[in-house]
């Protein structure tokens, strides 16, 4: 109730409501709904202070950077793109609400709020009022819920198909009457008997699309809903009143056949879509959540979230692997390909690391916990691949804009035709007929199914590849790359440079360079560090008074008063020590006091698959330049092996951030490819930002793209996923487009019946998701 400038709401919701109406200059729906009483939604549902509950914040809400709280929910009542509009242009309305993202292909909202300024049982209440609900999301759940819409869509489907079988073996009655002569009353009884058939069709069969179009209309938004249910209804008006008068033709057997194809076309459309997401929860699926893990000698059983850092675990053969370790008894073989999409077996052994996601095939190991649960692998990869959903790409908001005034615009064009063809030929059922068909063969559903389909199976594709896109945004982005920049050591080479020759120029105690060289995390210094290790009988590591380290340099320490010095060339001329001349290999020299005691030559092993990469990428016109903090002389060699013809070496972060910011000069699209904390900048101001699963966790943070097997087949997938991704993505939205271009003004010229338009509106929404999930089964062959 409103008076006079105080405002009086029944609930949340309406209060929600309310402002959005406001905000949007519709004001005017509370004088048209003058002594109307406006109650709450009537339905109900579980009491929505239960989503303010520290146990469910616990279980279903976490924090970003930001402090924000983010919470995954799935909507139910969601039909068409013209719903998800309106459920993120409410709750973006919503004071406090940061973000709200739903995906079409899944009903999957994103929200973000701020926890002081609105509570999450508000935004609930928002989205009860405007006419859909909301629980949250869980993977290991989803099955029950896709089961109680697919029982719903079941029932529905069989009345429907039982009812308009029977009205087709009426209406084959009534045609054959036409050619053997049948009386007046005799077509009444056979109008009445379809009539009869049809209304359980249309009211029960066909209630989700009256439900989604009274909705929409409450909330002043046009829906595919609305075209199907006032399509349907019109024809069922006006073979009633053909009835009762005796005279003309009824067309009961349209409006059984206009729900029960597109009802067909709806659930079809349903299991299509959860085919397509599968992927994307299958990781998420069945998880345990107890582990037994070694306590004073005892085996004991404990949640998998109260696990700490340190504590003991135990795994059998054939169990899944939970929390990130490092082996201390026992060894095996371990399945990794639902994290890599490595096909074959890896053989693990004390003192080598275990992953959470993969599974112990004959090994009965015990581990130590690297990591607590929440930050694990496989919780991060959870967390990744349901976030990476939610961000749409450009060309699906395009599609959005464009579905938000389709609907409206098919209804206009029906009541003109509707004019015209009852202007002439002055056929009030001709006219009825024709500006149905109008209204039913338009389908937005596929105009808005073109992008989120096929992103996703994008994205599972990549998920099973071992390829993690942290957005679905970012296919979009990475296939209209025009550059390609990839760091040298880590990235084109195995990132384990060995000691190929050693050069002694004074003698030295090891001990002293081995406590320099485990200070760090590069490549370089961890194969000097191997090189002493395999050397030196007996080392220690000494506590040094101070470390720095130099990126894309060296590093210096102090130990009782001795200054130690170790990395390039370059470094070494910046602190003023003598080093004579430089060869191809990648050098490492190491100084006391200013002198050089020491040069290590090392050389890295390239990857399988570089030539390929750089062949293949070149071809698709995408120019692909090194960057390195290497010498000059190796990253040339480097290249040359490769076929890299553009080199830039001995560069600082600061320095490969100026480069990636000249390319964004020059309007190029730029993928950078890294792994260590020396290419986060560049990573970080780059188009796409793509780190090796093994790279620094920072750089991991800020990148776009992780590959989680360091190949570089996988980096090519990624191209070639992207590609096709957006590829498909045009695809559909030009099959949507031709679609409607084609059917409509086909329908507009009478060419079209009712029922053919319903069969047709359905197949184009399964056109769209079918050449989707053509793509996604011809790659899992190849």
């Amino acid at each position: 109730m409103i008076q006079d400038g105080e405002h009086y709401f029944c609930c949340n919701g309406c209060q929600g409501v309310f402002h959005l109406l406001s905000d949007s200059g519709l004001d005017g729906f509370y004088q048209k709904s003058a002594g109307v009483q406006l109650t709450p939604p009537t339905q109900q549902y579980e009491d929505s202070s239960n989503f303010n509950s520290p146990a469910f914040y616990d279980k279903f809400v976490t924090k970003n950077k930001d402090a924000f709280s983010e919470v995954s929910l799935i909507i139910e009542g969601i039909h068409c793109s013209a719903c998800v509009w309106l459920n993120e242009k409410a709750l973006h309305k919503m004071d406090g609400v940061v973000e709200a993202s739903i995906n079409f292909t899944n009903n999957k909202a994103h929200i973000i709020w701020v926890d002081d300024v609105v509570k999450l049982s508000e935004i609930i209440d928002m989205i009860r009022a405007i006419g859909y609900n909301a629980y949250p999301y869980d993977a290991s759940l989803q099955e029950l819920h896709a089961n109680k819409v697919r029982k719903e869509y079941y029932l529905r489907m069989a009345v429907a198909i039982f009812a308009s079988m029977n009205v087709m073996w009426i209406a084959v009655a009534q045609y054959a009457g036409y050619f053997t002569g049948i009386t007046q009353e005799m077509k009444t009884i056979l109008n009445i008997a379809e009539g009869v058939l049809a209304t359980p069709v249309l009211f029960y069969s066909g209630w989700v699309f009256f439900r989604g179009a009274y909705y929409g209309m409450r909330n002043r938004v046009v829906n595919m809903d609305l075209l199907v249910a006032t399509g349907a209804l019109l024809t069922y008006v006006y073979s009633i009143y053909i009835t009762v008068l005796e005279h003309g033709e009824a067309y009961f057997d349209s409006v059984s056949m206009i729900i029960t194809f597109v009802l067909i076309g709806k659930f079809l459309e349903v299991l299509s879509k959860k085919n397509a997401a599968d992927t994307l929860d299958v990781i998420g699926k069945h998880l345990p959540n107890e582990v037994n893990i070694v306590k004073e000698g005892q085996i004991v059983v404990c949640k998998l979230q109260d696990v700490t850092v340190g504590e003991r675990v135990l795994v059998s053969s054939g169990e899944k692997v939970l929390l990130d370790g490092v082996i201390l008894k026992g060894e095996g073989s371990f399945d990794e390909s639902s994290l890599t999409g490595e096909s074959e077996p890896i053989f693990k052994k004390i003192g080598d690391k275990v992953i959470s996601g993969t599974t112990s095939i004959d090994a009965d190991i015990e581990f130590e916990a690297t990591k607590d649960f929440e930050h694990s692998t496989l919780s991060n990869l959870v967390m990744l691949l349901e976030s990476a959903i939610n961000k749409k790409p450009k060309i699906e908001l395009l599609a959005n804009r464009l579905s938000e005034h389709f609907s409206t615009t098919i209804l206009v064009l029906a009541f003109m035709t509707f004019a015209v063809w009852w202007a002439w030929p002055h056929s009030f059922e001709t006219a009825l007929m024709v500006g149905i068909s109008v209204i039913v063969i338009a389908c937005p559903c596929a105009l808005g199914l073109a992008t989120p389909v096929a992103t996703l199976v994008g994205l599972s594709l990549g998920a099973k590849r071992g390829i993690l896109f942290k957005e679905a945004a970012q296919l979009e982005t990475m296939a209209k790359a025009d550059v390609l920049l990839l760091d040298k050591t880590g990235t084109l080479t195995e990132g384990k440079p060995t000691v190929s020759t050693e050069n002694k120029f004074q003698e030295f105690e090891y001990t002293l360079l081995y406590s320099l060289v485990k200070q760090s995390k590069h490549p370089v210094a961890k194969g000097i560090a191997k090189y002493i290790e395999k050397s030196v009988e007996t080392l220690s590591l000494y506590a040094l008074d101070s470390f720095s380290q130099i990126s894309a340099r060296g590093m210096e320490a102090n130990y009782n008063g001795v200054m130690l010095l170790g990395g390039n060339a370059k470094f070494m001329h910046e602190r003023g020590v003598e080093i004579g001349q430089s060869s191809s290999n990648t050098n490492f020299y190491y100084a006391i006091n200013g002198e050089l005691v020491a040069l290590y030559e090392l050389h890295d092993a390239i990857k399988p698959g570089a030539q390929e990469l750089v062949k293949i990428l070149r071809d698709k016109a995408i120019d692909v330049v090194m960057l390195t903090g290497d010498n000059i002389a190796s990253a040339q060699s480097i290249a040359k092996e490769v076929g890299i013809e553009k080199v830039y070496a001995e560069l600082t972060p600061e320095e490969k951030l100026a480069y990636v910011e000249s390319l964004h000069k020059d309007t190029k699209v730029v993928v950078m490819v890294g792994d260590g904390v020396n290419d986060i900048l560049a990573l970080a101001k780059a188009d796409i930002g793509i780190v090796m699963g093994s790279g620094s966790d920072i750089a991991v943070e800020i990148s776009d793209v992780v590959l989680l097997n360091d190949s570089l087949h996988s980096l090519l997938g990624a191209f070639q996923i992207a590609r096709t991704t957006f590829t498909l993505i045009k695809q559909n939205f030009a099959i949507s487009l031709v679609y409607n271009a084609i059917t409509i003004p086909l329908a507009m010229a009478g060419l079209v019946i009712p029922l053919v338009a319903a069969l047709s509106m359905s197949f184009s929404s399964l056109l769209v998701v079918g050449n989707s999930m053509r793509i996604r089964y011809k790659w899992n062959r190849s």
